[in-house]
């Protein structure tokens, strides 16, 4: 049964849809059978894994507001191993349709509870919101996967999102975990950076990752070309880090069975 982790938070430019793609690419490559949801109606994950978005007819709008089975809507990727429920605009017009439902902050759940043990891993790459269906996307999820840009206007978005996730585990889905914080957009020429760093591990201990997302023109290109970073550019230091996080990823959920000789890649 798959392992579901939502990648969340509110505030945009922290490399949220970033890491939902590379992390689920390199979870593939790793030969673990993954799924990238994109429930961001700006359908960035969908493009950034090279899907045209004028070639989309079914996405995670109609399982959530039509019904539609998921297998329906599944595409598979250029990544063996990897496939991708995609985002369409419309995605934004579910919120208002959906408020009417019963339980309705358990629709996305519902969708991906027939598909779950077609998967190792299921990696939902949520909106910059906290609205409907972030929420779904929380509920739906075993795990949270934040990322945070390594300055301090960051850290206060932190809170809320952690508060955030406290009522949803107090009233809709009390199991729900943090898997973990990831410093992203990280430079370690700049004095802030290391500062924020020092800082959130300091608040969040072993809630933070060990991996540091560093800041890579690489990383920044491959969306352009539709590819993850391990396609666009496998040696490169973004490709390496993400390889890294989804290491660390299986460690955390004793998925993995490599020596320590084979844990970091250098």
């Amino acid at each position: 049964m798959a392992r579901i982790i939502g990648v969340a938070n509110q505030k945009g430019g922290v490399g949220k849809t970033t890491s939902a793609i590379n992390v689920a690419a390199s979870l593939a490559v790793l030969e673990y059978r993954t799924l990238l949801v994109d429930a961001d109606p700006q359908a960035n994950s969908t493009t950034g894994i090279g899907f045209d978005l004028h070639n989309i007819t079914h996405s995670l709008y109609d399982c959530m507001a039509n019904n539609t089975p998921a297998r329906e809507v599944i595409l598979k990727s250029d990544i063996p191993h990897l496939d991708l429920i995609p985002s369409h605009i419309d995605l934004v017009g579910a919120e208002i349709e959906m408020i009417n439902y019963p339980n309705r902050e358990n629709v996305m759940k519902n969708c991906l509870e027939v598909i779950k043990d077609d998967y190792d891993f299921i990696i939902i790459d949520c909106s910059p919101s906290l609205g409907l269906i972030t929420v779904n996307s929380l509920v739906a999820a075993n795990s949270v996967l934040i990322p945070v840009q390594c300055e301090f206007f960051a850290l206060e978005g932190l809170g809320k999102l952690l508060n955030t996730i406290k009522i949803v585990q107090s009233r809709l889905n009390p199991d729900l975990q943090i898997e973990g914080i990831l410093m992203t957009m990280y430079d370690g020429r700049l004095r802030l950076c290391n500062q924020v760093v020092s800082e959130v591990r300091k608040h969040f201990d072993d809630m933070v990752f060990n991996t540091l997302i560093h800041r890579n023109t690489r990383l920044s290109e491959a969306p352009s070309v539709g590819k993850p970073a391990i396609l666009y550019d496998s040696e490169s230091k973004g490709a390496i880090n993400y390889l890294n996080l989804a290491k660390e990823i299986l460690q955390k959920n004793n998925m993995t069975k490599m020596s320590n000789e084979e844990r970091i890649i250098e």
